[in-house]
């Protein structure tokens, strides 16, 4: 049986906020949400959350993940008191525990996979060398080489200072055992707290085998204290995503100015050019081009598509060989087909385009089903909105709308159909006729222009 605690008790006071500080985000999912998909790949029979400060937030966030346990910790007094609180919830008989940290987020799963194996039944712990191990918990080995304890900093002499081998705080050990060492650790510490870190000393006494596993990237024992560290850790997780993405063969321009807030699934020779952003889950086919500042959030790209400079696309589908931009806005609800055009200041939402359909500058399309080979002229809109109630617009095949139209929903323009510049439709316009609506253009002769007056 394999329990996993995660402690999130603490308050976070750097942070400067009234959010419990594992609900702030790195990639744009708070970090106690990236350490339960990493928790919850290892197939745990217990999963348990120990909370404290902010909890009742924590748990809101977590209302929809039932099978999540709480633990409250009130007061905070350590993390050997912290995961005393869980205790009783962990599964009895044998089995392990593994004890991560809510402000770690970022521990690959092949690392606690190595973890556990390296536990066999006994102790592991994640450790690390560090060329400057300042306010690391200090690994002591004896003069075989086996690990004996953990010594807080400020609990620490200076030789024991000098030691670069530091506490992750991750660790894996038998649960009937964590129990019993937890039962006989105490506070007689400069802390004055529960180290979880004393029930090493415990162990070593028991002859038990403490194992220790490295992990492979340095972030992924990074903790986040302050706003400084969030943001420093937030650029070593783009760092790595980035480098994944060039592995897999993606173009990016410059892997520094790069971010991705969810997943990004890319086809073969896409390029990627600087200060994009991509949230929720994005779909690129071969040979996308994403041109520099855009926004895509939950869409799917089809092959060949440009999506030009400052554009933005949510929750749309886009087809094969489409061009979108520049400052163009796909809202939710988009379905482009395959070589339609959309221009500068387009904006598009909750709306079917047909195949090889264009509006290239300056007009508004919502709630609308357009055909195919439609030309939507600059500064059209769908009036889709009567103040209470949306209606939708039908545009048919081949349909060619003039400039500063003006279509008043509900309304269909049928196929071929052709409307003057500057109608305002509010009737169905006819297949293959021209529907025009404006007032009829009349010269005034004794009209003067008005000149400046003399003061």
């Amino acid at each position: 049986m394999l329990n996993i605690v995660i402690l999130a008790a603490g308050m976070g006071k750097r942070m400067q906020s009234d959010r419990p500080k594992v609900l702030h985000t790195i990639a744009g999912q708070p970090m106690l949400f990236h350490l339960l998909i990493t928790a919850r790949a290892l197939n745990p029979d217990r999963l348990i959350v120990v909370v404290g400060h902010g909890q009742d937030q924590i748990k809101a966030a977590l209302a929809d993940q039932p099978d999540i346990l709480f633990a409250d910790q009130t007061p905070q007094l350590g993390t050997g008191h912290a995961v005393m609180q869980a205790a009783d919830q962990l599964f009895a008989g044998d089995g392990s525990t593994l004890v991560l940290y809510g402000d770690v987020p970022l521990v690959q799963v092949t690392t606690l996979q190595a973890l556990l194996a390296a536990s066999d039944g006994g102790l592991a712990l994640l450790t690390e060398t560090l060329t400057d191990p300042t306010g690391y918990g200090r690994i002591v080995r004896d003069d075989s080489g086996h690990v004996v304890a953990i010594v807080e900093e400020k609990d620490a002499n200076e030789a024991l200072r000098s030691i670069q081998e530091v506490n992750t705080g991750m660790l894996v050990a038998s649960t009937p055992a964590l129990k019993r060492w937890l039962g006989q650790i105490n506070n007689q510490n400069a802390q004055g707290e529960y180290y979880l870190t004393d029930i090493i000393g415990l162990a070593a006494q028991d002859k038990v085998e403490i194992n220790t596993v490295a992990p492979q990237f340095a972030f992924e024992t990074q903790g986040v204290n302050s706003r400084s560290q969030q943001a420093s850790l937030e650029r070593q997780w783009q760092n790595e995503l980035a480098r994944q993405q060039l592995a897999a063969g993606v173009a990016l321009a410059d892997p520094q100015r790069f971010d991705v807030r969810g997943t990004l699934a890319c086809g073969r020779d896409v390029f990627i050019d600087v200060g994009c952003v991509f949230e929720g889950q994005v779909v690129l086919g071969n040979n996308v081009v994403i041109e520099p500042h855009c926004v895509i959030r939950n869409a799917t790209i089809g092959d060949g598509t440009i999506v030009k400079a400052y554009s933005h696309v949510e929750q749309a589908q886009v087809g094969a060989q489409v061009q979108i931009g520049p400052y163009a806005r796909l809202r939710p609800g988009t379905v482009l087909a395959d070589q339609v055009h959309v221009g500068n200041f387009v904006e598009i939402k909750n709306s079917v385009i047909g195949h090889s359909s264009k509006a290239n500058h300056l007009a508004y399309v919502g709630d609308a089903d357009v055909g195919q080979g439609v030309n939507i002229g600059a500064g059209t809109i769908t009036c889709n909105y009567d103040g209470v109630n949306k209606h939708r617009t039908v545009i048919e095949d081949d349909a060619f709308i003039g400039s500063d139209t003006q279509l008043v929903a509900p309304v269909r323009v049928g196929k071929g159909a052709t409307l003057g510049a500057g109608t305002t439709l509010t009737q169905d316009a006819p297949p293959h006729k021209l529907t025009v609506s404006r007032t009829a253009q009349t010269t005034l002769e004794s009209w003067q222009r008005p000149t400046k007056k003399t003061k």
